[in-house]
């Protein structure tokens, strides 16, 4: 079984995806290149270090990779607030991206 079939590495790579196009959409979030680029990359480094570490067969590695997704779950999740809060994302979308969280 692949990481493709991972129902966690699905909804992780479908809310990164998410996050390109809601940082795309807004021209102010668009233009502020440094927290564009952040939230971006936590939203990436979800699903990437799933699927790394469910590629690297060992029960070491894998839990090391899910502890850095999680990780990475907690700085998307603050970096989503904060977008909120200065109003990149409106009151809707922030709470849509949060409502379903991709690791408890």
């Amino acid at each position: 079984m692949g990481f493709q079939s991972l129902h966690v590495w699905q909804k992780s790579k479908n809310l990164a995806v998410r996050i390109y196009r809601e940082t795309k959409r807004s021209k102010e979030f668009s233009n502020d290149f440094g927290f564009r680029d952040q939230i971006r990359r936590a939203a990436i480094s979800i699903p990437s270090n799933i699927a790394e570490g469910h590629e690297m067969n060992t029960t070491k590695h894998t839990n090391h990779h899910l502890t850095i997704a999680k990780g990475s779950c907690a700085e998307l999740m603050t970096q989503i607030l904060i977008a909120q809060e200065v109003e990149y994302l409106s009151n809707e979308v922030a709470d849509l991206l949060m409502k379903k969280p991709i690791i408890p």
